[in-house]
């Protein structure tokens, strides 16, 4: 059930700062992704191991923790606050805290409130989504092959996900839909997805796998270039250029043939992080300055050692102070990965 309270009413010490959030190569931290949960219902091959052990969950922030973090992020210059996990919507209550960070955006304090999700439990939720003030959603999808889906997730099911996101259409969200390319997994399907998402009316983004976190399977066997997919489907396509930006990593091309838009997230040949605005927040009240890399703050501390928000904003001041340029992926044959944190620990 969705709340039906007003906006946020928020005291005179929570006005938003008026010094933005500038790291020390001048950019400027708009976008929050917050990891809201580890756990997700699925265990995907290039994301997870099957046989995963999840943090205990004495050791989460309580909901109203992480609104709390969120609200102080928000007055310190974030305008866009994406959630992910995991799979933020296994989440016990997490409807409360989207329905608490949508009164910020009802509010005008922040222009967007998104979710990146596996699709699984949109049947349930997509209606208070909407309620809840979100507009646009992920849903990450690697294949349209049954058989091919549950061996990739390991524990999906395809129809259940392809339910979710005709009730999110329904709902009258906007749904982009995300593939990780896997080399001689789903490469020779991607055309076929691509123009299926055209048709259904959503935005298509392809992703290259990363060395985030031990799995089961050599990444070098899982890696496939996008340069070479995107030579691929030029072979085909008319692919143009656009400035289309949606406030995260992607660079969006036009498809002539079907008039959509195709997105490519390339961190390994192409790292996009010249122009990150982003930072990760996890469950745990980690604040990951950059996915590709180790440097982490600890909010979780000065968030409980004060009722006021003094301490963590000016830990969060310290963090973004030494945020890196950019991170150093590499895939090679038995590699270990670049950071040993899995992407479900901090959030996609």
């Amino acid at each position: 059930m969705v709340s039906t309270s007003g906006p946020i009413q928020l005291p005179a010490d929570h006005a938003p700062s008026s010094g933005a959030m500038v790291d020390p190569f001048g950019r400027a931290i708009t976008y929050l992704r917050v990891s809201v949960t580890d756990r997700c219902d699925f265990r995907c091959v290039y994301c997870m191991a099957e046989d995963m052990t999840f943090l205990p969950k004495r050791d989460l922030l309580t909901l109203e923790e992480l609104e709390r973090l969120c609200t102080v992020f928000i007055d310190k210059g974030v305008r866009k606050l994406r959630l992910t996990g995991g799979e933020p919507l296994v989440r016990r209550g997490v409807m409360q805290l989207i329905e608490r960070l949508g009164d910020h955006v009802k509010a005008g304090r922040l222009d967007e409130l998104t979710l990146t999700t596996n699709g699984s439990q949109l049947h349930r939720f997509a209606a208070d989504l909407v309620a809840a003030g979100v507009r646009r959603i992920n849903v990450s999808l690697d294949t349209l092959d049954a058989d091919k889906f549950a061996k990739i997730t390991r524990w999906g099911r395809l129809p259940q996900v392809l339910n979710g996101i005709e009730a999110a259409r329904s709902a009258g969200l906007a749904i982009k839909i995300n593939a990780v390319a896997l080399k001689q997994v789903n490469e020779h399907e991607i055309e076929s997805m691509l123009e299926w998402a055209h048709g259904e009316g959503y935005d298509f983004t392809l992703i290259e796998t990363m060395p985030l976190g031990e799995v089961d399977e050599d990444r070098t066997d899982q890696y496939l270039p996008l340069s070479t997919v995107r030579a691929r489907l030029e072979e085909r396509f008319t692919l143009t250029d656009i400035a289309y930006k949606t406030g995260g990593p992607a660079r969006y091309v036009e498809v002539a043939e079907t008039g959509g838009r195709l997105g490519f997230i390339t961190p390994m040949t192409h790292n996009f992080c010249e122009s990150c605005n982003r930072v990760r927040l996890t469950c745990t009240g980690t604040l990951f300055m950059c996915l590709g890399q180790e440097d982490a703050a600890d909010l979780r501390a000065p968030l409980r050692a004060s009722e006021g928000n003094e301490l963590v904003s000016a830990a969060i001041d310290e963090a973004i102070g030494r945020k890196p340029k950019g991170h150093d992926f590499v895939i090679g044959r038995n590699a270990a990965p670049s950071v040993s944190r899995h992407m479900s620990t901090t959030g996609g």
